[in-house]
């Protein structure tokens, strides 16, 4: 195995990350922004106005989202354990 192989093993796991997390960053920063808008309309500046509704809509954003993100782990678990027998030199 060499540097390039363990090195494209590394960016590949990253990217996997990356795209399984981004619906869910993605929603919790749509939704932090507008309890931000909210809060500065209101001038009510409590910090559970703005944790309660992220994690809870980060939630059910997973539950929605987990089939999908279930999907592109199995992908990249079977892309790496068939190219285990290839990278062994």
């Amino acid at each position: 195995m060499t540097i390039i192989d363990v090195t494209e093993l590394c960016r590949s796991a990253i990217m996997t990350a990356l795209i399984i997390a981004a619906p869910i960053l993605s929603v919790a920063v749509i939704i932090g922004l507008a309890i931000s808008i909210a809060q500065a309309v209101t001038q009510i500046q409590d910090q559970t106005v703005s944790i309660i509704p992220k994690i809870v809509v980060m939630l059910l954003t997973m539950l929605y989202v987990m089939p999908w993100s279930l999907g592109q782990l199995v992908e990249y678990s079977t892309r790496l354990f068939t190219s285990i027998p290839g990278n062994i030199h």
